[in-house]
């Protein structure tokens, strides 16, 4: 066995322990939290110092992206005049692993006068950050990832899960739906995939169609012009079939002696997949996943009007 793999191995044994053990962690103190930031009119205001800091950013991060509004504050800053940016309608979620961390027991007494409710996710919940916070979650670890028990690894991978239970259960009680998240990622892949229609993306231009007496050689040449590896059968406008590439290889291979003497009726699949231009990008994603198919054609009234490939729904 590999001593590299064996020491990475050992990493991912000991923070997947981290994780696996916060189930039996988990007390009504968690309800206490979910249920004060249900109940937040403002925003959650998350901050820590180090790498508690970084995780602190990300479930900021996490947080607002599904639902719940937050930002990160970091201690300096906040003793420095940002505390300014907290009101008594927000939650302070503070991260440490020893819960005694000097910024952020400085600004207890001030999040405590300003009547802001107090959540901490700790790795010691007797340590004097816990006895400040009106919500200690436990999030306290065995033994870290790091050979030398020094640097922030388990500790700091159990923190971030105990964040994401956090976002993820405030998401469900919230009723946050794909539509939601859409609209808060409206730049990314997925957003892109749950917002837009099928009309906005699909092929309209020069569509390869042809009639279903269409001989075999002309087939050949439509697909190939056509850059979709297909040909659309059509009659009067309205679609009776498809032709693609992998048809032509399998009649060539199938009926070789008579394969120029076929027509594109001989090499149609009947009654195509179709989908109405209005269909969501999402929703057409998953039809080609579960027809494992890399094209869709887009009628109305079973007349074609576009072509969407997977390629167009900017997976």
């Amino acid at each position: 066995m590999s001593l590299v793999r064996d020491l990475a191995r050992q990493v991912f044994e000991t923070e997947s322990h981290a994780i696996s053990r916060l189930s039996d962690l988990l007390t009504e103190e968690f309800d206490r939290a979910v249920e004060c930031m249900l109940a937040c009119k403002g925003r959650v205001v998350l901050s820590g110092v180090g790498k508690s800091g970084l995780i602190a950013r990300k479930i900021a991060a996490t947080l607002t992206s599904t639902g719940t509004p937050a930002f990160f504050l970091h201690p300096s800053e906040a003793l420095h005049g940002d505390l300014g940016l907290l009101s008594p309608d927000d939650v302070f979620l503070s991260l440490s692993s020893s819960g005694e961390t000097d910024e952020l027991l400085r600004m207890s007494p001030y999040i405590q006068q300003l009547g802001v409710p107090h959540i901490c996710i700790v790795g010691n919940v007797h340590s004097t950050l816990a006895r400040h916070a009106q919500v200690v979650l436990d999030a306290s670890v065995e033994a870290e990832a790091c050979p030398l028990q020094l640097a922030p690894t388990a500790s700091s991978t159990a923190a971030l899960a105990m964040g994401d239970a956090l976002a993820m259960t405030l998401m469900q009680l919230k009723g946050f739906r794909s539509e939601d998240f859409a609209t808060f990622h409206p730049a990314g892949s997925l957003g892109r995939r749950l917002l837009m229609q099928v009309s906005q993306v699909m092929r309209t231009q020069d569509l390869p169609t042809l009639a279903p007496d269409t001989p075999v050689q002309q087939v050949i040449h439509c697909i190939s012009a056509g850059r979709l590896g297909l040909a659309v059968v059509t009659v009067q406008g309205h679609i009776t079939g498809i032709v693609t590439d992998g048809d032509v290889r399998r009649a060539m291979e199938r009926r070789q002696e008579q394969f120029f003497t076929l027509l594109a009726a001989d090499l149609m699949t009947p009654q195509p997949v179709c989908v109405a231009p209005e269909l969501r990008l999402r929703d057409a994603e998953i039809l080609m996943n579960q027809r494992k198919i890399t094209s869709l054609l887009v009628a109305e009234a079973g007349k074609l009007t576009g072509i969407l490939q997977i390629y167009d729904l900017g997976i």
